[in-house]
């Protein structure tokens, strides 16, 4: 496969050639750095390599040129080259228009003159771009491939786990592909077959569940360990940043997750308000960072095991799984975050994973290209994901039960929705029913200030309608309110009459439950900010009470 292209574009000839230089310096082996002298050079090279279906990873373009801005040129480059990362080479005074055309024109990052040394304001930057862009767009194949059906929910699920847990696979849909049906004539595959999983050494899995498909993937699935300093049950914002925190002080940390690691911020096509990142960042690429950070401090990954139960022995506390085994550990943080609500219309039960979904993921948005999806809710959520599908659906309609959306979105997303021709925001209007033959084909959708009743063609149905805990597995020593929180630190502290109480005469610690020794965070407990930033705070801060906790046992 030919080189990806880096294409630099510059008026200036001095720095013109030094971010060219710097640029082969680091990056020639693997790409062709290609230089342009102005902005209309630079759209007539984009123009030619796009002609010979040569792929353009990142053009890095000066801002202030004669005759086009750099904004304009990257502007135009998009419908040429729209995979390309982008990035602004720009003087401090322009600074505020560069942050403009983050929203305005989707720019991935602008970098102040001069960038010496390279190796700190240059390579850091281009690096993260240039893996993200990887990821996106590396056409090499590994071997992986999976045949099942569009509209199955046990195929989405399948691609769903690979994608989270960053396995390149191959996905060949039965109906669309006459590789998927000569695959499946050869392995004889019946319906309660698919999806079929073909692995590089010639393995083929049938159906498999999640833990069966991690197994033969060789993810780790299973704990090196008895006895850890703490185990962390959740793998989102807040579990992740216990175990980059616990590992890094020198605690032997395991971290499980019935998925794979990211929790439901993995599935968020974009996290605007997450500092340091001025674009954004899309919730894989968050969680990609953070678990190879903890695994690289020293942090055991155990995935696709689901956690039934917790005992305490003493000071030890016992960690159960759902097929009988246990690990056991000093200290336990509770990180499991919450589940999205299931929407209640009628007949939507039939069709969750063949054409209802809740949440987002951004790995699959490009199947909906050309057909309109339907959005319910009104949160932060709601919007980043309306935004993102807005790029490959043809229409994009949000349903929300309220008067409008200010009263629980971030106005920034509002600003860029209402930008959006793309997207429709319909107010006082909720989903009543569904139906369809395999899968979703239309909803009924109701106005609720006149009753009006309206029957839309609609195959996707995405819903954001607030989430609940899941953790009944805690038993009764973990004191939770009415909805299934944990209760931690002073509400511990405050509880009283008949249920759970706190045991010793010492306070219970920030975020202790009403179990010493056990923590949570995230989500997960009351009164939590439910932002990813808030869960990551919480993750760091669970660790510190974890070691005030050990030198009391």
């Amino acid at each position: 496969m030919a080189k990806p292209i880096i294409l630099t574009v510059d008026d200036d000839p001095a720095v013109s050639q030094a971010i060219t230089r710097d640029l082969r310096s680091r990056y020639a082996g693997r790409y062709r750095i290609i230089r342009a002298t102005s902005a209309a050079e630079g759209l007539q090279s984009l123009e030619a390599l796009a002609g010979r279906d040569l792929p353009v990873a990142l053009i890095v373009s000066d801002h202030r040129m004669p005759g086009m801005t750099g904004i304009e040129l990257l502007e135009r480059s998009r419908a040429i080259t729209p995979g390309a990362k982008r990035v602004l080479l720009t003087a401090y005074a322009d600074t505020d228009v560069a942050i403009k055309a983050i929203n305005d024109i989707g720019l991935d990052h602008y970098l102040l003159k001069p960038w010496s040394p390279p190796d700190e304001r240059l390579y850091p930057m281009l690096d993260d771009l240039l893996d993200d862009w990887t990821r996106a767009n590396d056409r090499r194949f590994d071997g992986v491939r999976v045949v099942g059906n569009r509209w199955s929910e046990r195929s989405y699920e399948t691609r769903m786990f690979l994608a989270r847990n960053y396995v390149y696979y191959q996905w060949l849909e039965i109906g669309r592909d006459p590789e998927a049906e000569r695959l499946r004539d050869l392995f004889e595959a019946g319906d309660d077959d698919l999806p079929l999983v073909l692995l590089p050494d010639g393995a083929v899995l049938r159906g498999a569940s999640t833990a069966e498909l991690a197994g033969a993937l060789g993810l780790h699935t299973g704990a090196a360990s008895t006895l850890y300093d703490l185990v962390v049950v959740g793998a989102g914002p807040a579990g992740l940043a216990a175990a980059v925190y616990g590992a890094s002080e020198g605690l032997q940390v395991a971290v499980i997750d019935r998925d794979a690691p990211g929790g439901q911020a993995a599935q968020s096509a974009r996290i605007a308000n997450y500092r340091g990142s001025p674009r954004g960042l899309s919730g894989a690429d968050l969680s990609h960072r953070a678990t190879a950070q903890a695994q690289r401090l020293g942090a055991e990954m155990v995935l696709a095991r689901t956690v039934d139960r917790l005992e305490q022995r003493g000071s030890i506390h016992a960690v159960g799984f759902d097929d009988g085994t246990e690990i056991e550990a000093r200290a336990v943080i509770v990180a499991t975050g919450v589940s999205y609500r299931i929407l209640a219309a009628e007949g939507l039960g039939d069709f969750t994973g063949r054409g209802v979904f809740y949440g987002a993921s951004a790995s699959e948005a490009r199947a909906t290209e050309g057909d309109d999806v339907y959005v319910v809710g009104a949160a932060n959520s709601a919007g980043q994901a309306a935004l993102h599908l807005a790029e490959f659906a043809r229409k994009v309609v949000i349903l929300v039960r309220g008067e409008s959306l200010t009263a629980s979105m971030s106005q920034y997303l509002i600003d860029r929705i209402e930008a959006s021709d793309t997207i429709e925001v319909r107010c006082r209007t909720e989903v009543v029913r569904g139906g369809g033959t395999d899968h979703l084909e239309w909803l009924t959708v109701v106005d609720r200030l006149t009753g009006e009743e309206e029957t839309v063609v609609a195959n996707w149905l995405y819903a954001f309608i607030g989430a609940l805990p899941r953790t009944d597995w805690l038993g009764d020593g973990v004191a939770r309110d009415e909805r299934g929180y944990i209760l931690t630190g002073p509400d511990v502290a405050a509880l009283d009459g008949e249920g759970p109480h706190w045991p010793l005469e010492r306070q219970p610690l920030l975020l202790e439950t009403s179990v010493p020794g056990v923590f949570a965070a995230g989500d997960v407990r009351r009164s939590s900010m439910k932002r990813v930033a808030s869960a990551v705070g919480e993750g760091s801060t669970a660790v510190s009470n974890v070691h005030r906790y050990l030198e009391t046992v």
